[in-house]
C-alpha cells in the first residue's frame, strides 16, 4: 500500500570531483597493466597503449543499515531516516518499544545522536519528528505533548532546541503547529491547523517573525485549507511547494514565489475526486517541483515541473495499476535527480531514482519485506545523489538505510 509520510545527471561539483579522481585512478591502473603485461598480438609492446580490450569498471551503489539505539523491535517500531544534508548527516527519528517517538541526528561517521523537545509527550505516538536538516546540521519538526497537540521546534547541532507556535494554531489533540521544512538561512516553513481543524501555511523569517498564508482555493472546512508538507518544500531563495485541500476534498499543487505570490498547478491526468489530485513533496534551488498526483483511479503518477510550469508525468517500470499503488516520488536534489518508492501490484514498496532525463532505476534495501505494506521507501537525496531512507522488514520493523553512488 502507499505509504503517507505527508514528502542525464546534471553533476554537482562532488561527484563529478569524485567521478575525476575514480577515472584517474582506473586510467593509472591500466597504465600499469599495459607496462607490466604482454600484449595480446604478440609479447611485445610497441610503445603505445591500446584500451580497446580493457573493461571499464564501474562503481556500483552501495547501501548500509542502521538503527538507532533504544528502537523498538516490534511491528510499528524501529528506525526512520527522513533527510540528508549535502555534508551526509541525516535526521530522522525512532519509535521506541512502548510506541514513543524520539528524534535522531546521524553523523556522517555513523555516530547517532537521539534527543527529545522539551515538553514532548512519552505516550504512544508521541514525541518529537525532525525531519528537515539545512547545510550546517540545523533541524526542524514538530513534537506533539501529552495531550496530543503539536509544536514546531529547531536544534541547532550544538544540542540547542528552540520551540515555537504559530498564532491561530489549534489547542486540541490533532491540531497546532507542523514545522517540517528549513533552508540555509535557517527559516522554516510548514503548516498550522486551527481550532476548527483547518489547515494553512506559515513561514518563519529566521528571526523568528513568522507569515501565515493561504492558497487561493484552499478549502475551509475540517481536514481542508493549506497544506506545507515536510522535509523539502522551502528552498534556499524561501520559494515554497505545497498543496492545497478544496472544498470538495480535492487536493491541488501550489507554488508560493518568495514575494508571497501563489501560482497553482495540477498535472495532466489528476484525478478529481475525494483524496485525489496533486501532492507536492518537494523544490529544489532552481524551483524545481517533484511530487505524486493521485488520478481518477486513485493509481499515483510521478511528476516533476519546471519553473516555467513545464510538467513532466511518469511512471516507474513495475509499479502496481490497482488503488493506492503507483509511483511517488519523494525528494529531488538540485541536480534533479528525484528519488522516491513505488508500489507493485503485491502492495510492496521498492525505491527509484530518476535522473534529469527520465533515466529510471530501481532498487531494495538489503532486508528488505516482501509482503504488502513492507520494502524500501526512499525519502530524501543530497547533492552528491546519496539516498537515505527505511524500509519494513518481514517482521514490519522498520530500519534506517543510507545508499552512495
Amino acid at each position: 500500500m502507499k505509504t503517507n509520510i505527508l514528502r542525464n545527471i546534471f553533476l554537482s561539483n562532488g561527484v563529478a570531483f569524485a567521478s575525476a579522481r575514480l577515472l584517474a585512478a582506473a586510467m593509472t591502473s591500466m597504465v600499469l597493466l599495459s607496462v607490466l603485461a604482454t600484449s595480446a598480438s604478440g609479447g611485445t609492446s610497441d610503445g603505445f597503449l591500446n584500451f580497446s580490450r580493457t573493461p571499464f569498471v564501474h562503481p556500483q551503489p552501495t547501501i548500509i543499515t542502521f538503527n538507532a539505539p533504544g528502537a523498538g523491535t516490534g511491528p510499528g517500531q524501529g528506525t526512520i531516516a527522513f533527510a540528508i544534508n549535502p555534508a551526509g548527516t541525516i535526521s530522522g527519528r525512532y519509535a521506541d518499544a512502548g510506541g514513543a517517538i524520539h528524534a535522531i541526528v546521524r553523523t556522517p561517521d555513523g555516530a547517532i545522536i537521539a534527543f527529545d523537545a522539551p515538553g514532548a509527550g512519552t505516550g504512544p505516538r508521541q514525541g518529537t519528528r525532525p525531519f528537515s536538516i539545512n547545510p550546517a546540521g540545523v533541524t526542524a519538526g514538530y513534537y506533539n505533548d501529552a495531550s496530543g497537540v503539536f509544536h514546531g521546534f529547531m536544534r541547532t547541532p550544538d544540542g540547542a532546541i528552540t520551540t515555537f507556535d504559530v498564532p491561530g494554531a489549534g489547542t486540541g489533540p490533532g491540531q497546532g503547529t507542523f514545522a517540517g521544512n528549513i533552508n540555509p538561512a535557517e527559516a522554516i516553513a510548514g503548516r498550522y491547523v486551527d481550532a476548527s481543524d483547518v489547515a494553512h501555511g506559515f513561514l518563519r523569517a529566521p528571526d523568528g517573525t513568522i507569515t501565515t498564508f493561504d492558497a487561493p482555493n484552499a478549502g475551509t472546512g475540517p481536514r481542508q485549507g493549506t497544506f506545507v508538507f515536510t522535509g523539502f518544500c522551502l528552498n534556499p531563495a524561501g520559494a515554497i511547494a505545497g498543496a492545497s485541500v478544496d472544498a470538495s476534498d480535492v487536493y491541488h499543487g501550489f507554488l508560493r514565489a518568495p514575494d508571497g505570490t501563489i501560482t497553482t498547478f495540477d498535472p495532466p491526468g489528476v484525478g478529481t475526486g475525494p483524496g485525489q489530485g496533486t501532492l507536492p513533496l518537494g523544490i529544489n534551488e532552481a524551483g524545481t517541483i517533484e511530487g505524486d498526483y493521485i488520478d481518477s483511479n486513485d493509481v499515483n503518477h510521478g511528476f516533476v515541473r519546471a519553473l516555467d510550469g513545464t510538467i513532466t508525468t511518469f511512471d516507474v517500470p513495475g509499479a502496481g495499476t490497482g488503488p493506492f499503488q503507483g509511483t511517488s516520488p519523494q525528494g529531488i536534489n538540485a541536480s534533479e535527480v528525484v528519488t522516491g518508492e513505488y508500489v507493485d501490484a503485491s502492495d510492496v514498496n521498492h525505491g527509484f531514482v530518476r535522473t534529469k532525463h527520465g533515466a529510471l532505476t530501481a532498487f531494495d534495501a538489503p532486508g528488505a519485506g516482501t509482503g504488502p505494506g513492507q520494502g524500501t521507501i526512499p525519502l530524501s537525496n543530497n547533492p552528491a545523489d546519496a539516498i537515505t531512507g527505511y524500509y519494513i522488514d518481514a517482521n514490519d520493523v522498520s530500519h534506517g538505510f543510507l545508499r552512495t553512488p
